[in-house]
This record gives C-alpha cells, structure tokens and sequence, in this order.
C-alpha cells in the first residue's frame, strides 16, 4: 500500500444555521491524484480551506506525517507542503507576473536595507513559465493578461513553492484544451516525482484522465469513494446528485417565434475591420462557438454597451434600438451574464438581496429610498426560483460557492423583464447538477419568448443544448449550424474559418 502523506478525520464545520462538513473522511498518498467531486455546495472548497489553514473545523482532526493538528494557519500549510491553485483568481492586477508569483516571499537583495530583486524572481519564475508552455513572461502586467492566462500563473504560484501537495480547484475552468492538455501532462510529471495533487473539477472527463482515486461529497458529507477502474461519467454523477440525468437537449415547446433580435454589421473594437451579422429569434437557445480569441466575448460586449459599437445596428422585433451603455441595453431588456462573475457580475461585499435588485434599483425605492422589505421579497423569489443555497439573503455574496454565485448573477436579471439574453460561458466552474438546472432555466426562458444567445467553449454544451449553433471566427461570423448539422467535426471546421458549403461536404 503506498505511503499515506495526509489524513483528514471526521472533519466538520458549522457556521450558524449551516453545517457545511459533516463527519468528512479524506487520505491522501504521496505521489497520488485524487480526484475530489461534488456539486457546488457540496463541502469541497470549505474542506480544502480546512486543509490550507484558511479556516479551523469545528470538530476533526488533520493529520500530517503522523503529527495531528486540531487545526492549522496558512502558514504552517504552507511549511507543511500544501499548496493552492484556487478557483477564483487571486491576483494583484497592477503587478507583473513575477511579483505575483512570489507575493509574499520576495526575494530580497542589499544590506540593512533591503530591496526587492526583480531580476532573482524573474529568474526563477521563468522556467516555470516554460513548464506550463505559457505564452508570456515573467514581467508582464497581470493586468495585461487574459483570464486563462492568469489561471497559469496561479499554477505556477503553487509550482514556486516545493509543495508535497498541491490542491487545484477548477484548474482548467478558463484554460484551453491545449492549455488542459499541457497541465494535466504537469499534473503526470509531478506525480512522477512524488508531490500528490488534490484535483477538484466539474469537468469529469479530466477527473477520468488524471485521478488515480475519487472520493464524492454531497452535502457537507462523503457518500463514496471510486477506485481507478471504478471511473465514468455515470457512477460519479449518479453519486454527486444521487440521481441519473436526462439528456442535455429539450425541445422547445414551440417552433421560434416571429421577431427576436437581428445584428447587422456590428463592429468591435477588438475586431474593427470585420463585422458580426447574426440573428437569434424569439424562443431560440442559438448557441455561439469559437476558438479562445475568436471574437465571443467582444460581441457580447459590445451587444450590451459595455465597448463601444464601432458600426452597425441592432434590431429587436424588427424595431432598431440604441445601445450607448449597458443602462441603454437593459433599457431595451437585453442582459448579459458575464463570463467572469467575479469581476464582472456581482458587487461580492453587498448582501444577496441588493445584488438581485441593484440593476433595477429605483424599481424598489420609495421617495429614493429602497423599500428593504420588497427588496427582500424578490431576493428571496430568485433564490427559490433558481434553488439559491444560502440560510439568509443578507449573505454577502462573496460567502458563496460558485455555482450559487452564478444563480445570484441570474437572480437579478429574471427579476426583471428580458428580450434578449447573453450567457457568457454560462455553466463555467459549476457542478453537473447546477449545469442542468441552468439549461432547463434557459429552456424555460426560451419558451417564454425571450431570445437567447449561448456562448460556450465547451463542445458538449453547444452541441447539446442548443437549437442551432452560430460559430466565429476572427471577429465574424464564418457560418451557422441546423441540429441536423451538429458535430464537433464541423463546429471545429467553421471555427478555424472554413466555409459552411466546405464543412457540409467534408463532413464524414
């Protein structure tokens, strides 16, 4: 039997009215990938901020080469080996790479008074870089980074420290499958040399590839353990939800409905020699694919008035409408869910309640005041409509799992009146259970008339969900799929810019 590195021992955690962990059981050998699963809300991150020190369990014990720990700091987890790759960036935006890396541990250079040496941490940030088959350097702004990059160099932060473990929670959740392909070919070449990894991720075809073992958790406790050859997509949902799913597509209960909303010429300022025509009716989920750059995000944008419209016009109903700014968007009842809810969509110091009512806010007032009560009362019909796992609608949101993060995000804007809604990777870092909950949200919104536009960078999802699929390529569209055309044969083919009469007649 391989040597065991750490143990957790009947772990629990109780905040008040909420017992996040009950009774939680977890070994780890050195030299391991466990793959660690569950829905959001499941108990996972409140574990690992267990093991990290972030938090002290209510009751359990951590045991670390044979010594146990009622509980541990963040520092003594860190001298212990244990490292972090987290699911939400961590990141000091106006600093570069390198700083970011070794925040906290900066190398340091001169006599009595000390000065950082850049140029030491540089050096060893390099080949890290290197390993990961990153594509910029240790010097650049962090604020110059995408958010897949800046997922890499919160890999290499937790690769900077000589850690026995390595906790990755939703690694890849922003990454490419190249990107993916690389980590999880680090993930092999670390176990080759001993360091063990906690793998938490929603995307189970990756927990197939790297997982040597996976334990489930579901609702604060363990409900099962998988061996190597036990893994596949079935026996570890049917674990996480206790239950079978249905298949990813539902029909539309009606055939689109006339009208929707028509894009002619639209043209970003990422992009500002092409233009986007597209066209999603009433009653459609038309799913938008493309390769990482193409292109997606930009138009969403720029669609809902956050970058400016450098040309061209949108239409609702057949009526053309203009958008300035997002206030003019939601004026017109179109709304995005944005790709990086964090940042993007949620104030997380502000309680549930007023991130469900704060798009719509004189909504709610009252001689300019906001009726607290109302403001209550339709918190808390979004976080029963939406299944909201929070004890109270005064929670901050930054209190939240991720995957309720993301209803929240939803919560404010089914609390008013959609036409058209952009969902920006819509089921990014969220559990199997929740990914279904939120496609039969779109469905049902479909259904009530509002045109939907799905972008997605998982082939699954696009090809499963939606009614036809629209694909970019270089900041245009370079043609549009019928569910009788789905593959990822030819959503790829589009996708690197071939024509639709090219991809029809390729086709195998």
């Amino acid at each position: 039997m391989a040597e065991t590195l750490l143990e957790l021992v009947g772990i629990s955690k109780t905040y008040p009215g909420v017992r996040a962990l009950d009774d939680v059981n977890l070994r780890l050998c050195r030299g391991e990938v466990l793959g660690l699963i569950g829905e959001n809300g499941a108990g996972k991150s409140t574990l690992m901020r267990v093991l990290g020190g972030v938090i002290a369990p209510s009751e359990g014990v951590i045991r670390i080469g044979g010594n146990d720990h009622a509980e541990m700091t963040v520092n003594e987890a860190t001298r212990a080996g244990i490292a972090f790759v987290h699911q939400e960036l961590n990141l000091f935006e106006n600093l570069d790479v390198a700083a970011n890396v070794f925040i906290g541990r900066e190398k340091l250079v001169g006599g009595p008074l000390k000065l950082v040496d850049d140029a030491e941490m540089r050096a060893r940030v390099t080949p890290l870089l290197e390993r990961l088959g990153a594509d910029f350097t240790p010097n650049t702004p962090v604020d110059d980074l995408s958010i897949a990059q800046r997922q890499m160099v919160e890999i290499a932060k937790a690769l900077s420290i000589d850690a026995r473990v390595i906790i990755m929670d939703e690694p890849t959740s922003s990454l490419t499958i190249s990107e993916t392909e690389r980590l999880l070919e680090v993930i092999a070449d670390l176990k080759t040399h001993g360091v063990s990894v906690i793998y938490i991720s929603h995307r189970l075809g990756e927990i197939i590839t790297c997982a040597d073992r996976v334990v489930v958790l579901r609702d604060g406790r363990t409900v099962g353990e998988l061996a190597r050859d036990e893994l596949s997509h079935a026996a570890m949902i049917r674990l996480m939800i206790g239950r079978d799913l249905k298949a990813l597509y539902t029909p539309p209960k009606q055939s689109p409905q006339p009208g929707g909303c028509d894009i002619a010429g639209l043209v970003t300022s990422a992009f500002p020699d092409r233009q986007v025509n597209l066209s999603v009716r009433r009653g459609e989920i038309l799913g938008l694919a493309g390769l990482v750059g193409a292109g997606r995000t930009s138009f969403a944008r720029t669609a809902f008035g956050i970058d400016p419209m450098l040309g061209g016009e949108i239409r609702i109903d057949s009526a053309p409408v203009g958008v300035a700014s997002p206030r003019d968007a939601i004026r017109q009842g179109i709304y995005l869910v944005p790709e990086d809810r964090k940042r993007c969509g949620l104030v997380l110091e502000l309680p549930i309640r007023e991130n469900v009512t704060l798009a719509n806010l004189l909504n709610y007032a009252r001689m300019w005041l906001v009726d607290g009560a109302v403001e209550r009362k339709v918190a808390k019909e979004q976080a029963r409509r939406l299944s909201i796992k929070a004890p109270s609608m005064d929670m901050e949101a930054v209190t939240l799992s991720g995957g309720n993060q993301q209803k929240v995000v939803l919560g404010k804007w089914l609390s008013m009146q959609p036409r058209v809604m952009f969902f920006d990777e819509p089921t990014r870092g969220i559990d199997v259970g929740a990914k279904s909950e939120i496609y039969v949200l779109m469905r049902g919104l479909a259904d009530q008339g509002v045109a939907i536009v799905m972008i997605s960078s998982d082939m699954e999802e696009v090809i499963g969900v939606s009614d036809r699929v629209a694909v970019m390529h270089e900041g245009s569209i370079s043609g549009v799929l019928e569910r009788e055309q789905f593959s990822e044969y030819n959503v790829l083919r589009l996708a690197i810019g071939q024509s639709l009469e090219t991809v029809e007649a390729a086709a195998p």
